[in-house]
């Protein structure tokens, strides 16, 4: 279901992206005093009284890129003002109206039943009188606000759900999946995502760094609904700057990794491996995400390599996704993007799986007849008890032993080996908790070791 948008525009340094996350009430836009730090439009899903929305941020109009981004800026805008059911025209209230101001206001020109004025940075109630003379700009009273003290802020609320209308109180579809697509620089994300969304979506540029953002933006497939999440593309930690834009662009991404339920890894088919490469994909393995290895841009290496010394070229260099799938692709021609995908809701639904404890136990004592784990200089060797998988997304398991510290980390990385191969999760990580059995022995749980029970038929369950 397409939900009514409300776009936010305005010139640069009004503080559209504060307004963004005052009436989101959480953090999505960059804000910075630095001005043109948004680019690409940045949305968030609104509810309020049961009346939903999707809020878009915008980049300031008649902003001169440094890196010449200034038309691809001005046509997300145009994009914006085109799809918005509602337009809010940001201001600032301590300053008269400016050439860039009426130049907003001439883009709206005809649109006067779809536009609000909003007066921003007015902090306190002797500011609002300032606001009068918004009402030349053609679009009536303006409303006083202060994103950043979230004056008013939900009185523009409410009035935004009442211009909307009654009619747009359906909850949109949640989607069945998030994506987070990550990587270094200039390795094609934003192109794969306007492939997915089958639209101009967010920004492609050859200047590194042109997202700055994470980008959530919905797609549909095959009856489905999707998230995927645009993110910045993280440089080399000495090249970045301390406390502004490449600050919050990596915490943006970080997030997103975290609510993502699967993680696209990126990789520029063309190029080495390198160090930032190297870093996401510890961090996604540290995390426990379920990752893809996107190779993007293989029509320009397809001649030079085959995707399985490819393939062997990723596993010694990226060996901490080793068991990762591999999905190659070509973003520039959406070559091989639905089948990311379906690979992706391959993992996803691995991340989800349970195993019942009997099938757990079997493979528990596999992994135990092919490799016993060692005893310690004074004799002393872990004993394990009884397993049980806990949670999921990650599978966590927890074994029960007679010392957890006994249990060396050799033969924690080996079970995990082997439980992975032996039980629905396979491509995925999963989490070992190693627990004493004297300290908290699950009532009914025989004490007696795995090894020395009975085998059961082969087989699961």
């Amino acid at each position: 279901m397409a939900l009514p948008v409300v776009a936010i525009v305005g010139r640069p340094n009004v503080g559209k992206s504060s307004l963004l996350n005052s009436l989101a009430q959480r953090r999505i836009s960059i804000v910075d005093p630095i001005a043109g730090v948004t680019r690409d439009r940045v949305s968030a899903v609104i509810e309020n009284d049961g009346t939903w929305f999707e809020l878009i941020d915008t980049g300031g109009w008649g902003h001169e890129d440094k890196d010449k981004l200034t038309k691809q800026i001005q046509e997300q805008i145009k994009l914006a003002i085109r799809d918005a059911k509602l337009i809010l025209f940001v201001v600032d209230v301590h300053e008269e109206i400016t050439p860039l101001d009426r130049e907003v206001a001439g883009l709206l020109r005809g649109k006067n039943d779809r536009v609000i004025v909003v007066a921003n940075k007015a902090d306190m109630t002797a500011h609002d009188r300032l606001a009068g003379v918004l009402t030349r700009l053609g679009f009536g009273e303006a409303r006083c606000v202060s994103a950043l003290h979230s004056r008013n802020t939900r009185v523009l609320i409410s009035e935004i759900v009442e211009r909307i209308g009654e009619d747009d109180d359906e909850r949109p579809d949640d989607p069945v999946m998030r994506l987070a697509i990550v990587g270094r620089q200039n390795v094609g994300k934003s192109t794969f995502i306007n492939g997915l969304a089958q639209a101009p979506r967010v920004i492609v540029s050859e200047v590194p760094g042109t997202t700055r953002d994470a980008i959530d933006v919905r797609f549909e497939m095959d009856g489905r609904t999707f998230m995927a999440i645009d993110t910045a593309g993280i440089r080399k930690k000495a090249k970045r700057d301390k406390q502004g834009i490449d600050y919050y662009s990596v915490l943006r991404a970080q997030d997103s990794i975290a609510r993502a339920d699967v993680v696209l890894l990126m990789i520029d088919a063309t190029a080495k491996i390198s160090e930032v490469d190297k870093k996401l994909a510890r961090a996604l393995a540290d995390a426990a995400k379920p990752t893809v290895i996107v190779i993007n841009k293989w029509d320009l290496a397809k001649g030079k390599a085959s995707s399985e010394d490819y393939a062997e070229y990723l596993t010694k260099t990226l060996q901490m996704v080793a068991n990762a799938p591999l999905a190659f692709t070509t973003a520039s021609e959406t070559r091989n993007l639905k089948s990311t995908i379906d690979l992706a809701q391959s993992l996803f639904k691995q991340a989800r799986a349970r195993v019942t404890t009997g099938q757990l136990n079997r493979a528990i004592q596999e992994a135990l007849a092919a490799h016993q784990p060692s005893s310690n200089k004074h004799g002393a060797a872990p004993k394990i008890y009884y397993a049980t998988q806990v949670a999921v997304c990650p599978p966590t398991i927890v074994l029960f032993v007679n010392n957890p510290a006994l249990v060396r980390e050799d033969y924690r990385r080996f079970l995990a080996s082997r439980l992975k191969a032996a039980l629905p999760f396979q491509e995925i990580p999963i989490r070992l908790m190693w627990r004493s059995a004297h300290a908290e022995q699950p009532r009914g749980v025989d004490r007696e070791p795995v090894t020395t029970r009975r085998r059961r038929k082969a087989g699961r369950d």
